[in-house]
This record gives structure tokens, C-alpha cells and sequence, in this order.
């Protein structure tokens, strides 16, 4: 197994309050959002998410800005190829990537949004899909060939060549492009396109489940890059100790019931079949395998604040050595208010998910006693 990673989130929102973040006024100032990924840097993280969606902040530009202001955070750029064309795209995060000295990774986002607002005339999720597969292969060839004429069913090009390149260090050809999705046509996207498949909080049995199916396809389908690695994209709620956060969850939950999870859902519940995979799961119980709330997603939580794994630092990073186990290399956490967890986080968190060896079993750690 690989040297596993930790990215958190930075939430570019317009709208202050984002799931559960005290209301400031200069909420998405750079500033403030520059200490934030400063924070990272200072506490142990890799970088962070940055979400995409019309109605947000441009991702590629304040993941610019935030870039040019540290020195090793690593920003995970979400963007959607309806909203980029690939060679204009292959440009801007290859130059990015160029100037930071290789610290630029891409998130790459089928999910539905405001289409008509930036004319885009996206079509049903079969072509959805054949787009993304065809934007993932387009840009990764113009990143690694020269002279890359393509003519394919949505995009082409001539004689193309992009420069400045992307920085080659070891096995790192390019940045690497994650994807999410849970629907048969994004599983057949990940299995061949993407570096890395990022799931949501689902329990363990579901996430061993979708490895198995997604390796599997990987070969059906004649993979023809390196194999396909796998993150977990989760809220962590921890505190001291596992009765404070369980607490401090509910009475969470007990807020976001009361304003109807008014700044807590920012994905569409109607069609992602991923969404609707976590909303599912509160039927199956309020906690499932050790920690996983599921509570949040019953009373308004979306996308990674659907489910969350509380307790104290030892029993998540248990459970989120048992999702290590099972082949996850890259963990993107959060909880609010942003800043203060980034440092708990960094502080008591990652020091336990680093001190056993990425092949030990993550069932031999002994478990924290619950009070």
C-alpha cells in the first residue's frame, strides 16, 4: 500500500454559514481563506478540496490565489468539463502546476448544476458520462504528447500542444484527477479514466463493496493507465473524548433539524444515485459499523456532511484505519468551524493515522474503551 495522504476542505461559498461555520461577513475574503490553507500547511494536511458549483466563488482562481500565497498546500481543484473546453483546461491547471512546482490536483465533476447560466447543453447521463470520459483522456494526453490531434463524438483538437508542462516528479506524470460517482456509467468512467475514485460515508461493507466492483471493471473494460487508487471524502467530528463528541454531534444535528439543514446541502438529492446511496443509510440505523452518523443526512445533510464518524481522535482514526484497510490512500476530512479543526485535527488526528504501518491490519488496533 502507498503512503496514504490528508486533504481537508476550503469552502468557497458565497453564503456564510456553511455547514454549521459561524456566520462572518468576510467568510470567503482571501484572507481568511489563505490562513486556512496556511493552517494546513503548518498542521500536517497535503491541501484541500475545493468544491465547484455556479453560484460559487471560480475554484480555479481561488485555488490560484491560495496557491500563490503558501508554499506546499496542494489544492484539489473541482471542475466540470461542461464548463471548461479540454485544451483550454489542460493549459490553465498545466501552467498552474508549473508555477507551484507541481502541487496542482483536479477533481473532475459530472454532477448536474445551473447549466443554462453558462450555456452549456449537457444531455442525458449517458452523454454526460461519454463527455467526462472523453474531457479525462483529451486533457491527459495533451499533458503527456505533443502535436495531439483528436476528433472525437464532443471534443477535438489539431496540432495541439500545451505549454508550459506539468511537472514530471517520479511516477507523477501530471495531476492526478480524482472522480466521484456511484452510478453504473460513473463507475465505467472511473474504472478507465480516473487516478482516483473518491467515495462518500458509506459503511465499510459498501465501500469494499464498490472497490471489488470498480477494480473488476477496471480489467473488463481494459484499463490501460496505472491501477486505480481510492479516497474517502467525510465529515470527522472529534473531540476529546468519545462522550463529548457524540454530544457535541447530536446537538449538531438538533440545530440543523430546527433550520431544516438551511446551508448544510449544497448537492442535488433528486439524481445523484451517490447521494441518494447516503441518504439511504439512516434507514439502516442512526450509527452504523463503530461511528458513522447517519442522523445528519435525515435532517438536511448533503454531499460529505450526509454521514459523519465521531468520537475521539482514537476511535476515528480507528475507523478510519478499517477504511484504510480496505485500500483507501486518500482521506479529504472536515468539520467546522474550519479553521479551529484544521489545527484539533492536524494536531491529534493525523499523528494517530500515521503511526502504524500502511500494511498492518487496521483490526489489530486496539479499540478505545467507550465510557
Amino acid at each position: 500500500m502507498s503512503t496514504p495522504e490528508f486533504l481537508w476542505y476550503i469552502p468557497n461559498q458565497v453564503n456564510p454559514g456553511h455547514r454549521g461555520e459561524p456566520v462572518a461577513v468576510d467568510h470567503n475574503s482571501l484572507d481568511i481563506l489563505t490562513a486556512q490553507a496556511e493552517a494546513l500547511e503548518d498542521n500536517g494536511w497535503h491541501g484541500a478540496l475545493i468544491g465547484t458549483g455556479w453560484g460559487r466563488p471560480d475554484t480555479f482562481t481561488l485555488a490560484t490565489a491560495l496557491a500563490a500565497r503558501t508554499r506546499t498546500f496542494e489544492p484539489l481543484i473541482a471542475i466540470r468539463p461542461g464548463y471548461w473546453r479540454p485544451a483550454n483546461f489542460a493549459s490553465a491547471a498545466a501552467t498552474l502546476d508549473h508555477l507551484t512546482g507541481g502541487r496542482v490536483r483536479i477533481n473532475i465533476v459530472s454532477g448536474q448544476d445551473k447549466l443554462a447560466a453558462y450555456g452549456d447543453s449537457e444531455g442525458d447521463q449517458a452523454h454526460r458520462y461519454a463527455r467526462t470520459k472523453e474531457f479525462m483522456r483529451l486533457v491527459r494526453r495533451l499533458w503527456t504528447a505533443e502535436n495531439v490531434t483528436f476528433a472525437g463524438e464532443h471534443f477535438s483538437v489539431t496540432d495541439s500542444t500545451v505549454v508550459p508542462r506539468p511537472i514530471v516528479r517520479g511516477d507523477r506524470k501530471h495531476p492526478k484527477l480524482y472522480f466521484g460517482g456511484a452510478s453504473e456509467a460513473a463507475e465505467r468512467v472511473a474504472a478507465t479514466e480516473a487516478d482516483v475514485q473518491l467515495f462518500w460515508g458509506e459503511p465499510l461493507e459498501g465501500i469494499a463493496e464498490r472497490i471489488a466492483r470498480l477494480k473488476a471493471l477496471s480489467l473488463e473494460l481494459d484499463r490501460d493507465l496505472p491501477p486505480l487508487k481510492f479516497g474517502l471524502r467525510i465529515t470527522t467530528l472529534v473531540r476529546d473524548t468519545t462522550e463529548e463528541a457524540w454530544r457535541d454531534a447530536e446537538a449538531k444535528v438538533a440545530e440543523m433539524a430546527r433550520h431544516q439543514g438551511l446551508g448544510w446541502h449544497d448537492h442535488n438529492r433528486k439524481v445523484a444515485v451517490g447521494q441518494k446511496r447516503l441518504l439511504d443509510l439512516h434507514a439502516r440505523g442512526e450509527v452504523l459499523d463503530d461511528n458513522l452518523y447517519t442522523a445528519p443526512g435525515k435532517f438536511g445533510g448533503g454531499g460529505a456532511g450526509t454521514t459523519w464518524l465521531v468520537g475521539s481522535a482514537q476511535r476515528v482514526a480507528n475507523s478510519l484505519k478499517k477504511y484504510r484497510a480496505l485500500g483507501i490512500d486518500t482521506f479529504v476530512l472536515s468539520d467546522t468551524p474550519y479553521l479551529d479543526e484544521i489545527r484539533r485535527q492536524g494536531r491529534h488526528l493525523l499523528p494517530l493515522l500515521r503511526s502504524v504501518p500502511a500494511d498492518r491490519d487496521a483490526q489489530e488496533i486496539e479499540p478505545e474503551l467507550v465510557n
